[in-house]
């Protein structure tokens, strides 16, 4: 059983991958769910988990899944 998702997000410059994290954090503070992540320029580190069951949860799917999809979103954008 997985403890955790991991993911590591580029994007082509600092203002695409906070973005991103401004975005992820909206969604994340209405689902009472919060990432752990790490962000150096154009570089975000995710590590999801739910820390009360000590392992992955469907709040760490979805979210999950949010991300994917908002990554998608800013990189399709780009000119």
């Amino acid at each position: 059983e997985k403890k955790s998702l991991y993911k590591e997000f580029v994007f082509r410059d600092f203002i695409e991958a906070f973005s991103f994290m401004t975005g992820v954090a909206i969604y994340a503070e209405k689902k009472d769910h919060h990432p752990e992540w790490f962000n150096v320029y154009n570089k975000v580190s995710v590590d999801l988990t739910t820390h009360d069951l000590g392992g992955v949860s469907a709040k760490d799917t979805d979210l999950a899944n949010f991300m994917e999809f908002s990554a998608r979103k800013i990189t399709s954008h780009a000119t």
